[in-house]
């Protein structure tokens, strides 16, 4: 797993279907799904830290593309 659409496919693994239609909101949400399904042992620890790394890069991504639209915010 290495990229964000390979989080989205283990989830589909188990019916869980993302899509709020923010991509930062959506990261947000995924990364809570993954975490329910480590804490209900439904995926093993070397998934879930990996599957989280992923989202945490992919959220930091997110969040420094925002920035580039603040100035449009201020006027």
């Amino acid at each position: 797993m290495k990229t964000l659409y390979d989080v989205q496919q283990l989830l589909k693994q188990f019916g869980i279907y993302v899509y709020v239609g923010k991509r930062i909101y959506d990261i947000e949400l995924m990364s809570m799904e993954v975490k329910q399904l480590y804490e209900g042992q439904l995926i093993d620890k070397a998934t879930y830290l990996n599957a989280w790394a992923i989202l945490k890069r992919e959220h930091h991504i997110e969040e420094s593309r925002g920035d580039e639209w603040r100035w449009l915010k201020k006027s």
